[in-house]
């Protein structure tokens, strides 16, 4: 064919979403493909057996008699490495097809992948989805690149996740910080105010200076929730796009004693991490819309910039399965799981020298996601850090996040009565071991990341692209960061691109590192220097 994209455009109109009926042409030797098994354009997609559209698009695709000279290599399996067949089987591998014209284009989509994205907007309550590959990470970029241009302010927590910080340097937005608070027993943050946000709103205003968009965490990765409905209803009074980081919250709304939904209490751009609570594979995501105050062509436009031109169907079709599963009992799905995260809560509380994060611990935030069960041990003298290593090697425990005072659990759909009753066991157990050893409470020391006195000397994206220099840790302190890095878990960063460079942070900094934290972003993990601003 001289012309390939006519080739492809005739395919697409072509080509069935069942398995072709085969037989083969002697005179010219090539498959026909019989008038029965192809789709007019205004034909409803093929669903088999019942299964969600992209699953059954993606399962009728791989079952074809197909002679394929495609990529990826391994050729549907036959070629697949015999090290991971062996863990996974060939199956994978099977359903691992590029963008064959049967299976839909994710950034054009007119076939299965739309009416995929179109049922998850019906049940999240969208006004548009779009399924993401490329995790929460690339969604939350599109959307702060969707809304902020160049030169343009953005409101956002100091403590937002690497990817808003990454947005910052690829939109060239200009960052209005709130500085979170950390006074509490638990020495982390809680979400945002509407307070808060009115606040940088007026300080922008007093400069002259108008916000292009607020950008809010919620639920934090602890479960804590802001009140999203009032900052909404404030971001909306002034014309303002509000976007929701919702990473930890696509449950949310699925159970009566679950917290609505950002798109409920009024979003515009709200980004899930549907692999997180539901149960789609890791590194899928969805971004929802609501709304006309941003332009949806825009969002399309900054996901094609962002996204892979080659998504994995196996990420896409997993995103219309998680759908599927949650649409089939949308009201019970949940109770069992809720149930045992409050059983465990319950048996918790009665356990001296334990605490439990509950709403009354944070009372300026409406809610706390009950499927997250945050423990503290600073009363028994252990921090968060020691007390995992004990329940993970005596145990075989393993949490989702260790904080200097606590760690977080997150419930799920696959958690089971039996490792739940082992976590008990092991927290009881440990408990008992240390309650009767006298440690002072004080022996936890509070240590959280230091954003009461940032300075900003350069945006996020000058700092990014100015000429750089490496120094050592001590020869670091008041000069300019032009490394963004950050401690895993939780992800967010302690020095960004553009800010002087204190000693708190420093301290702070190799203070996580030797508890354990994987620090990334450094060019040098070790922290012995980093890499600073010619300026």
């Amino acid at each position: 064919f001289a012309n390939d994209s006519s080739f492809r455009l005739h395919c697409s109109q072509e080509r069935s979403l069942a398995p072709p009926a085969v037989g083969l042409d002697e005179s010219i030797g090539r498959i026909l493909i019989t008038k029965d098994h192809v789709l007019s354009d205004n034909a409803p997609l093929l669903q088999q057996n019942g299964l969600p559209p992209l699953v059954s698009a993606l399962k009728a695709s791989a079952e074809q008699n197909a002679a394929s000279f495609h990529f990826p290599g391994h050729n549907r399996g036959r070629a697949a490495p015999a090290s991971l067949t062996r863990l996974i089987g060939r199956r994978p591998y099977v359903h691992d097809l590029p963008e064959l014209p049967e299976l839909d284009n994710l950034f054009c989509p007119q076939g299965p992948i739309l009416e995929a994205q179109t049922e998850a907007a019906k049940l999240f309550g969208s006004s548009q989805t779009w399924f993401l590959v490329g995790g929460t990470t690339c969604g939350i970029q599109a959307a702060i690149m969707a809304t902020c241009s160049p030169g343009e302010f953005l409101i956002l927590p100091r403590n937002s996740h690497i990817s808003a910080i990454s947005a910052l340097v690829l939109s060239g937005a200009v960052p209005k910080y709130i500085i979170p608070d950390y006074e509490n027993d638990w020495d982390f943050a809680g979400g945002v105010t509407q307070l808060q946000v009115l606040k940088a709103i007026q300080e922008l205003e007093m400069e002259g200076k108008k916000t292009a968009a607020v950008f809010i965490t919620s639920p934090t990765y602890h479960g804590i929730c802001s009140n999203l409905s009032e900052i909404s209803e404030l971001c909306h009074s002034c014309k303002i796009p509000l976007i929701v980081d919702e990473a930890h919250g696509a449950h949310f709304g699925f159970h009566s004693e679950l917290p609505n939904s950002a798109l409920h209490q009024g979003a515009d751009l709200t980004v899930q991490s549907t692999h997180k609570v539901l149960c789609s594979l890791t590194q899928s995501s969805m971004l929802h819309m609501s709304g006309n105050i941003v332009d949806k062509e825009k969002i399309s436009r900054c996901l094609q910039t962002l996204q892979t031109t080659s998504p994995s169907y196996l990420l896409l079709a997993s995103l219309d399965a998680a759908r599927a599963q949650l649409s089939e009992s949308t009201d019970v799905v949940f109770s069992q799981a809720i149930a045992l995260a409050c059983e465990a809560k319950c048996t918790l509380r009665q356990i001296p020298g334990i605490s439990v994060l509950e709403n009354s611990s944070f009372p300026t935030f409406p809610a706390i996601d009950p499927l997250r069960l945050t423990v503290g041990f600073w009363k028994l003298g252990l921090s968060g850090y020691e007390a995992d290593e004990i329940l993970y090697r005596d145990y075989g425990v393993v949490c989702e996040l260790v904080g200097n005072k606590s760690i977080t659990y997150a419930f799920n759909l696959g958690t089971s009565r039996v490792h739940v009753q082992r976590l008990l066991l092991g927290i009881k157990h440990l408990a008992a071991t240390y309650a009767s050893i006298q440690h002072p409470e004080e022996r936890v020391l509070s240590v959280h990341a230091p954003y009461d006195d940032i300075i900003m000397s350069l945006i996020p994206r000058d700092a990014f692209f100015a000429s750089k220099k490496k120094v050592t840790i001590k020869e670091s302190v008041g000069e300019v960061s032009g490394e963004l890095i950050c401690p895993y878990p939780p992800g967010i960063p302690v020095l960004i691109p553009g800010e002087v460079i204190t000693k708190k942070a420093v301290d702070y900094l190799l203070h996580v590192r030797s508890k354990g934290a994987d620090i990334s972003g450094a060019s040098d993990p070790l922290l012995s220097s980093i890499i600073v601003c010619n300026v």
